[in-house]
């Protein structure tokens, strides 16, 4: 991890086999895994992490985020993973990530956007003066940053539409939400086996807890593919879009 006196939090690991799909590479839901992961350690070593969350009743919750995948990391491979705020505003906390190879070549850019909330009420709320205090921003990482913002669709009744899916206990997170990485690994479900994204974004719109029913739908665009994961009221939990190009 890194000592020196920034912004940067960093963790190295080795790509473990269970980690890893038919083709050697790290899941993309994994590096999601890793993404967050990491962040969560940051916060830990500052002293606002999972304990000082649950005392004041408190949580980050993941708005949105974007990754650039110029290659996914394979077995074995050792990477390194890095992640420092860029901004505070309002009830906005804005955050960027990295993963480089054992060569310091940068694989991974993401950027997410976090909003902070009152667990009580369940509404956002103005972050913590102590919270934002704890953290050192740095310059925002160059990427093409997309809006965070994803257009949404209407399902298609089609006899091939998807099954609805009940989330299961093992999805839940700490805050009893349905874990964001999890919305990934089940919108690539949905996508021909074949399709190896080089762009993913995603929009949490509303949390899903445990035994929650998603309505999955999919759309084709000319460069790559739009899932909504929607509710039994028809407003969608979280909107992905995975670019082939």
């Amino acid at each position: 991890m890194d000592k020196q006196n920034t912004g940067v939090y960093t963790t190295e690991t080795k790509i473990r086999y269970s980690e890893c799909g038919a083709s050697r590479q790290l899941r993309l839901y994994s590096i999601l895994d890793y993404l967050q992961d990491t962040c969560t350690f940051q916060a830990e070593e500052l002293g606002v992490g999972l304990s000082y969350m649950q005392k004041h009743q408190t949580a980050w919750v993941l708005n949105s985020w974007q990754a650039q995948l110029d290659r996914y990391p394979v077995f074995g491979e050792t990477i390194r993973i890095a992640t420092w705020p860029y901004d505070f505003h309002g009830l906005f906390g804005y955050r960027n990530f990295q993963i480089t190879d054992a060569e310091d070549h940068v694989i991974v850019r993401a950027a997410s956007v976090w909003v902070f909330m009152n667990i009580k009420t369940g509404r956002p709320a103005r972050i913590a003066p102590e919270v934002a205090a704890a953290y050192q921003t740095e310059p925002r990482l160059a990427m093409d940053y997309k809006d965070r913002k994803i257009q949404d669709f209407e399902a298609a009744l089609t006899k091939e539409q998807p099954e609805p899916f009940r989330i299961p206990r093992h999805f839940i997170d700490t805050n009893h939400h349905m874990n964001n990485a999890k919305y990934v690994l089940l919108a690539e479900e949905l996508l021909p086996q074949e399709i190896q994204p080089v762009r993913i974004r995603a929009e949490y719109k509303k949390p899903a807890v445990y035994g929650d029913i998603l309505y999955p739908s999919v759309r084709k665009r000319p460069d790559g593919w739009s899932v909504r994961l929607g509710g039994t009221d028809g407003k969608p939990y979280a909107l992905l879009e995975f670019d082939e190009s």
